[in-house]
This record gives structure tokens, sequence and C-alpha cells, in this order.
């Protein structure tokens, strides 16, 4: 559950951080109308066996991406009638460095984790 919490997060902080960006009112509504396409792309990643199954591995991160930016900005393109190319690539990136990140660092503690463990066990 922690690791859909974190994705959840990720993909408000992507919407909150692009509307920033745009000077965009701050509105919570507003906010929610920018985050659902992405978060409906976060919904189908986690319903599948990939992402449920290891959640926080970096093969779930990629799923998780690809559902996330791939739904995400066709659900965008079929509201607004656009899918400008810039906002695409920044999309991804963004999106990538935020699901992809968090589990990057997570692998990371819990490597410099179990090598304390070990040592003290040792």
């Amino acid at each position: 559950m922690l690791a859909l919490a974190a994705d959840v997060v990720a993909v408000v902080v992507f919407a909150a951080a692009g509307r920033a960006s745009h000077a965009s009112a701050g509105d919570l509504l507003g906010l929610l109308g920018t985050a659902a396409p992405f978060l409906v792309g976060l919904a189908v990643a986690w319903a599948t066996p990939w992402v449920r199954s290891r959640p926080t591995g970096l093969k779930a991160g990629a799923v998780a991406l690809a559902g996330t930016a791939v739904l995400g900005l066709a659900l965008r393109a079929a509201f607004t009638g656009r899918l400008p190319l810039g906002f695409a690539i920044v999309t991804i990136v963004s999106l990538a460095v935020l699901l992809l990140g968090w589990r990057g660092l997570a692998a990371v503690v819990s490597r410099v984790a179990a090598r304390r463990s070990d040592r003290a066990l040792g």
C-alpha cells in the first residue's frame, strides 16, 4: 500500500509542479483535474500483475511510468484536443524521475540497511 501511495503522491506532485510552472490557480479542483488523466493511467498500470507482484521494483516502476504517461497523455489529448510535443517530453521525463526515483532510493536504502544488519550479526 505504501508503494501505491508513493506513486499517487508522485503523480500529484507532477501535476502541482506543472500547474505552478504555468501560474495556474492553486485550487484543489484544478489540481485534481490536471492529475486525473495521469491517475487513471496509474490505476490501470497498478491493475497489472507486473506492478502488484513487486511494486517497489524498477520493473514495476517502468510499467507504472508507461501506463501513467501513455494513458495520461492520451486522455489529456482526448479532453483538450491537443498534445504539444514539448509537454509530452516534459511529462515523460518528470514522471520517470518521480516514479522511478523513489524506487531507486528505496533500493539503495534497502541495500544499505541489509549491509548494516549483516555487519551487526557478524
